[in-house]
């Protein structure tokens, strides 16, 4: 496996994104979700996750909604380029990228992130939440603070009250920012994934599937169980055409999956929440 083969643009970590790689020792795996997250760390990669800033993780966070890394990842460059602090005015320091939104003009910061689709509802998403970051904590670094030091509970009940924060932001914040173990969060490819395997329940929203995960997988193994599900998700186990429809060899979870919605006799796939 390469020494960090996880994508450094990719929120999910990587070098630039916080994530350190790291050794857990093997042992037997007591749920087969375990065993599924086992088998995507030899694949990917073991990572432990935290120290990003915890205000410019939720608002790579935000632009990351509905829409890819792709897409996402130059309006977080053209953001934090305008509006990152100029060292220059900030007596040679980084200013605080909440304060900045917080004034910043909504069409300008829509132009800005217009890669990311959906520009004009983020950016308001955006400039609310870093009003709401200055308004209770005063700061960006005093919200990082707050991330990093509260109990976790309090952290994603607070992030969820911010409007345009849904569970999977929370949690990748805390995460990501936070560095918390036993957060999985859950986003598109890992609502599918789980469901598909047969390992949460058909019908199981985000949240069910979220509880499912965190109660089966080690605390120390959620952080990169959610990264490398998402690239495990993009490379096999895709929406429209999953690997096993092309060959039934070709998927590396073969073995550990239900195949829930996906029939290779007929080359259909449908959402689990749809099997009969």
């Amino acid at each position: 496996m390469p020494e960090d083969p996880e994508p450094s643009t990719n929120i999910s970590g990587g070098v630039g994104g916080g994530g350190e790689p790291a050794a857990f020792d093997p042992a037997a795996a007591d749920t087969r979700a375990e065993r599924v997250v086992d088998r995507l760390g030899e694949i990917y990669w073991q990572k432990s996750y935290g120290g990003q800033d915890a205000f410019t993780c939720l608002v790579r966070t935000i632009l990351s909604q509905n829409t890819s890394d792709v897409a996402s990842q130059p309006a977080h460059d053209a953001l934090v380029d305008r509006y990152g602090g100029r060292p220059e005015i900030d007596g040679g320091k980084p200013g605080d990228l909440a304060a900045a939104l917080a004034a910043a003009d909504q069409p300008t910061l829509a132009e800005t992130i217009s890669s990311a689709g959906l520009y004009n509802q983020k950016s308001t998403v955006i400039i609310e939440a870093a009003e709401w970051v200055v308004s209770e904590f005063g700061s960006g670094p005093a919200f990082d603070e707050f991330v990093k030091s509260e109990s976790p509970k309090t952290v994603r009940e607070t992030l969820l009250s911010v409007r345009g924060v849904g569970p999977k932001t929370a949690d990748c914040v805390l995460l990501f920012a936070g560095g918390r173990v036993g957060v999985f969060p859950v986003d598109t490819h890992v609502h599918r994934i789980f469901r598909r395997l047969g390992i949460a329940p058909p019908d199981a929203d985000h949240e069910a599937v979220r509880a499912v995960l965190e109660r089966a997988v080690p605390a120390a193994k959620c952080g990169f169980g959610h990264t490398a599900t998402i690239q495990f998700g993009r490379e096999y186990c895709r929406a429209r055409n999953p690997a096993c429809l092309e060959d039934p060899d070709a998927c590396p979870m073969g073995d550990l999956c239900a195949q829930v919605g996906v029939y290779p006799a007929t080359d259909e796939v449908v959402d689990p929440a749809e099997v009969d």
